[in-house]
Formats: structure tokens, sequence, C-alpha cells
């Protein structure tokens, strides 16, 4: 017999879970399955900073942030570039979900006891017009807990449901196949694996041990994306958009992420769109204490490390630190490398390189004002970057230039540095450090964000001279291209129904999280703007989990 419940959530991150909680609210049986462990409840949200795209917050507004629902989507819009006939429903899912950001998000979230750190971030800052890509003002909100405050929240409330017996796990469960029968999907089928004594983003076993069979009122997907598989990341690749695949990736998330669940629902008659926009970044450097294969660790950069491509050439603007990701991306892949390089001093390093994800920000995980005072008003850069500084395989640290770029070069295969070159290049950017006005369009950008209280008290160094000696030493980061995010997906509508290839939806198949593109199947279009992949993983999750509810009740 195979075992029923009201609903089957397929996948146990961020998104399924945040569906889950809506079915049992509504008096559902739920069962969630994952082929990984229990200890991998959460997903890759956990691994996460956990920040999260929200408009006109009361954090903003301490700070002297005026934003609006109106801002906020013509930013998304310029981000999104929508340019296909099968971007309606995408677009759709975007429009609804800066209403939910500019509206019920955060008052919801805090309900749940979600907080956030005071000071919003600036992300993906654009650098162009006014109508394209880029947020016009801060709108990161850094959960207080980071990636596991946000599963807190959602995670405590399933397990209550499951002490209840409303929610069932099946761990270590790895779907092969959708049910169909009369064109609904029915549940699902698939193999049981053996135990697995990895920890949490470390590579399971996947011995199989027997199988399984699961009927349900409604299913969704809820998998996540394929940024862990190379070769779907590099099969889904578009070289027309965006030059060469490269050939050498980092990963930013566990081995597990795979995609596969992804194929399964497009085999049952899902329709897969947008499926060759991508988000890798740009600023990858491989992790010197690796959790799993090929692990790779995103640099949050400040606006004032100066960006040289593998040839040694300064990136001009828009390629700035932490403005243009898929633009830089296309920028870096044309010199015919894959490779580029950060050039700053310590003092830059210091205070504006910040690693991303959980466990390189242990102050912000573990809830600690104490530590989050000592690490990051300190002066000396926290913990984990002064150990990146140390040990991490891409990092340089010299006091003299030629020394630095020797060092530099012993760390690629492209062509040699010029040191002359580089020097020429840092001495005239230099010379613009003298008086507050510049040509230059970093520099401009460096006292733009200035202007900005959060970016001056915690996130961008005082102006100076990258040569000044008193700021050093100087440092040097060898940047690889890091697979993150996968930003098409399923095709949904606003409910979260699959949609199969002539747009009526699939009965009984809902998708959401990044399986979904975040929603609609791309809602991001062609650029994140930050904070949308948790937010969109939240926002889908709770759609879906609301019309499969109402579904399951039928």
């Amino acid at each position: 017999m195979a075992e029923t419940a009201d609903a089957l959530v397929i996948g146990g991150g961020l998104a399924g879970l945040v569906a889950a909680n809506e079915l049992a609210d509504a008096g559902r049986s739920v069962l969630i399955l994952d082929q990984e462990g229990e200890n991998s409840l959460g997903g890759q949200a956990f691994w996460s900073l956990g920040g999260l795209f929200m408009v006109d917050t009361p954090e903003q507004r301490r700070f002297g942030v005026k934003d609006s629902a109106a801002l906020a989507l013509s930013d998304w819009m310029g981000a999104a570039q929508f340019d296909r006939p099968e971007d309606h429903w995408p677009r759709q899912v975007a429009e609804a979900y800066i209403d939910f950001a500019a509206g019920e998000m955060r008052p919801w979230l805090k309900s749940l006891g979600m907080r956030w750190f005071p000071i919003v971030g600036w992300a993906e800052r654009g650098g162009d017009q006014a109508h394209s890509h880029g947020n016009s003002v801060p709108r990161f909100h850094i959960t207080w807990g980071a990636g596991p405050g946000v599963v807190e929240p959602f995670e405590a409330r399933v397990r209550a449901h499951a002490e209840a017996g409303r929610i069932r796990f099946a761990f270590r469960h790895r779907v092969t196949d959708l049910e169909i029968e009369n064109g609904r999907v029915v549940g699902a089928r698939g193999e049981v694996l053996a135990p697995s004594a990895s920890q949490r983003g470390e590579k399971s076993s996947r011995e199989v041990v027997g199988d399984f069979s699961v009927r349900a009122g409604a299913t969704l997907v809820s998998s996540g994306g394929i940024g862990g598989n190379f070769k779907l990341f590099r099969e889904a690749w578009s070289e027309e958009q965006l030059g060469p695949a490269p050939a050498n990736l980092i990963s930013g998330v566990p081995d597990h992420v795979d995609g596969e669940m992804i194929g399964h629902a497009e085999r049952a008659g899902a329709e897969v769109i947008n499926r060759d926009r991508l988000w890798c970044y740009t600023e990858g450097v491989r992790n010197w204490d690796p959790i799993w294969p090929h692990h790779g660790i995103r640099i949050l950069p400040g606006p004032s490390p100066m960006w040289f491509d593998a040839a040694g050439e300064r990136m001009e603007a828009p390629y700035l630190p932490g403005y243009d990701t898929r633009g830089t991306l296309k920028r870096i892949l044309k010199t015919g490398f894959e490779h580029s390089w950060f050039i700053m001093t310590q003092a830059i390093a210091a205070k504006e390189i910040a690693l991303s994800g959980s466990e390189q920000n242990p102050d912000w995980t573990a809830k600690s004002w104490k530590m989050t005072l000592q690490h990051r008003l300190g002066g000396k850069g926290t913990p984990a970057v002064r150990a990146f500084l140390e040990k991490g395989p891409d990092f340089v640290v010299e006091r003299r230039l030629e020394d630095l770029v020797a060092g530099m070069n012993k760390l690629t295969n492209a062509p040699a540095l010029d040191a002359a070159r580089i020097r020429a290049q840092i001495e005239a950017r230099d010379l613009q450090m003298d008086n507050p006005y510049a040509k230059d369009a970093q520099v401009m950008a460096i006292h733009n964000a200035r202007r900005y209280r959060g970016d001056k008290l915690v996130r961008v160094a005082r102006p100076h001279k990258i040569l000044d000696p008193s700021k050093g030493p100087l440092v040097a980061i060898k940047l690889n291209i890091l697979t993150r995010k996968t930003l098409g997906g399923l095709h949904t509508d606003l409910d979260a129904r699959a949609l199969g290839a002539g747009g009526a939806p699939i009965p009984g198949l809902y998708a959401a999280g990044e399986a979904s593109g975040f929603g609609g199947g791309g809602y991001h279009g062609y650029n994140g703007l930050e904070g949308t992949f948790l937010g969109g993983c939240i926002f889908s999750g709770r759609a879906a989990g609301r019309a499969m509810a109402a579904e399951a009740a039928g």
C-alpha cells in the first residue's frame, strides 16, 4: 500500500517549510520528502547570509532611506529586462512580490519572531541609468541569526505540527518519478537511500536500500535549483548571452543541489522556462576549509577595491564591486579567461570585505551583539576574513606592489601581469583621492556610498590612496566564477500551479522556490537584486501552500 497524505512536499528547504506550514495550519496532512538527512532541513537558506529584499521599512527610514513600491518596481523591471512571451507569469509574480515586500512581508515575518540587523545593506547598485539594472536605495535586510534565523521560525512551526501529527517527514527519500492518473499528478515514487552520517552540506551516500510510493491530493516540487550540478549548469549556459562557459567553476551550494527533480517534473508534463537564465557570482574564492565539493565563498565587496581583469586592465564602470553582477560576468569572460582580481589595502579589506554565508558570519548567526561590535567595528576585519587573508588559496598579501604582482602571477596560468602597468593605473586612481571631487567613476561611487550613513558606519572605508604605506599591507584576491542560483525553472502562475507546455495548469502539481525560478518560472528575469532569493522562497512557498490547501480540501 502506498503511503498517503493530503499534500506531498518534495524538498525540505525554505519554500517547502513555508508551504508545509500553510497546509498544516489549514488542517491538511503533509508529508515532506527530502533526499538528505534530517540535519539538512532548511536547505540552502541555512547557508545564506539571511538577506531579504524588503521595501519602505522602519530600518530604511531610520537611516534616511526613502523607498516606495513604485521605486522598487521600477528597479525590478529595469533589472529583469523581461523580453519573452513566456515572461507573462514571471512578470505577474514579480509585481505581486513587490506588493508583498512593500506591505505584508515584514509585519508577517516579525509576527513569527524574525528580526533584522538595523543597518540595511546596499547590493547590486547598478551604476548605469535610472531605468536599467540596480537598486536605487539599500534594501538588503540581514536577518538577525543569518540564514538559520530565516529558517528558524518556519522549522519550529513545522516541528510543532509534526508533534501534533499533522506533518510527517521522510528523509533520505529521493523521488525519481511523479505518479500520474488521468492527467492528474497523484503522488510520487522513488528510492530510499541508506542512512548517512554526513554532516549538513557534506556529500552524502547515494546507496539505494529500498523504494517507496506516496499518494497525495496535491504535490509540491520545492527541491531547489541546479547550482551544485556543473553538468546541468553548463548545459543551460547561454554562450550567446554570456560568452563562453567557464571550464573551471566553484560552487556556492552543496553537491545535493542537483536539479534532478526539475527534470522529473518536466517529464511529467511540466514546462521549464528561462532555463538559460543563471546567476553566477564573479567574486568567488576557494574555501580553505571546504564543506562540500568545489566549495566556494562569495566575497561581498564594498565599493573601494580596484578590480582588474585577467590581463591586468582595470575594469571600467559600471563593472565596479557590488554594482552589476551579470554585466561584470560578461565583461570578465570577454577577456578569454575566467578569473579577475581585486587589489586593495589592508584598511579596505578590514572594513569592506565581507564573506557571504552563515558559517562565515558567526556573530550574526549566533545573534551576538557583543561579537558583532567586536568583529565589525574593531578595525581588523572579521575573524573569517582574517583567516582567508592568512590561509585562502586565492589571497596574496605583500608590502610592495611588485611583490604583490609576483605573488598574483604565481596563482594564474594567464599571461604574466605587468607590475608597471598595474602601478600606473593605481597611481592614476590615487591622484583622484587628493580632493572630494573626481572624474573617476569608482571614486565618485565611493563618495556617494559614504553619503549613506549605514555604509559610512560599517561598510565603506575612509577614502585613501591604495599605495599609501600607512594603510597597508597590500592585498590581492583572485576571483573565480561561483555558481549559485537558477533564475529560470518550472513555469507557474500566481498560485504556484505548475503549467504545461500549452500554459494550462497540471492538476495536482505545484512548484515553489528555486525549482520555479523563485516563482513564475523566473521572476527575476535576467538579474537578481539580492535578498530576492530567500524572499522568493518565502513568497512562492506561501502561495503554494495556501493554494494546495484549497485544492486538497476540494
